[in-house]
């Protein structure tokens, strides 16, 4: 896919996964650890991937890594690596998605990158039955402002940390046409997503 303008690709592996018991980044998919599964799906994107978590964890496994701002900020949560992957962003649009979404797909990703550039919208967001999926939407770099702003009045929530944010809502109808049966953005958060996540990923090898 050739893009209209650059865009930044991020990925989030910043979390504590206190369900999981381990590094949810570091599961091995199909041979590699999911964030370099990740990584690979996205590479295609823009820029090459960066990840947003513990260098120490992360460093060595061939992407640039940065460490979320959780010690400036004197929080932790998926806002402050959105915000952390903003303020370290160069280009207008960026991509940014959870390390934990194992049924991401390219044609879907494509989809998304095209409605944010054709968007004058700040976010570029699907939206679903529960609401928002802020961990894999588009983002302009200028949203770190606000959203920095929102981390220190003490916002924590995703979606409260988008409030003032225009926002491009790709509606169910379109985004399950990418997903049918129903499970992109489901993340792994416990063992048992894991082996789910593993079997499909065995199935499609």
């Amino acid at each position: 896919m050739e893009s209209r303008e650059p865009v930044g690709v991020f990925i989030l592996a910043g979390g504590r996964s206190s369900r999981m018991g381990r590094e949810k980044g570091l599961l091995p998919l199909a041979g590699k650890p999911l964030v370099v599964h990740l990584a690979r799906l996205v590479e295609f994107a823009g820029d090459a991937p960066i990840i947003i978590g513990p260098p120490g964890t992360y460093g060595g496994l061939g992407f640039r890594t940065i460490a979320d701002d959780r010690h400036a900020i004197g929080a932790d949560g998926p806002l402050v690596g959105i915000c952390t992957a903003l303020r370290a962003a160069t280009r207008g649009w960026n991509l940014i998605v959870g390390c934990d979404l194992p049924f991401l797909t390219r044609d879907w990703l494509e989809f998304l990158i095209a409605r944010a550039l054709d968007s004058h919208a700040d976010v570029a967001i699907p939206l679903n039955e529960r609401g928002y999926e802020p961990l894999c939407a588009m983002y302009r770099q200028r949203c770190h402002e606000r959203i920095a702003a929102a981390l220190e009045r003490g916002v924590r929530k995703v979606t409260d940390g988008l409030t003032g944010l225009t926002m491009a809502a790709i509606a169910p109808a379109e985004w399950k046409a990418f997903d049918p049966q129903g499970r992109l953005f489901k993340n792994v958060n416990t063992p048992a997503d894991y082996e789910e996540a593993r079997v499909a990923a065995e199935e499609t090898a």
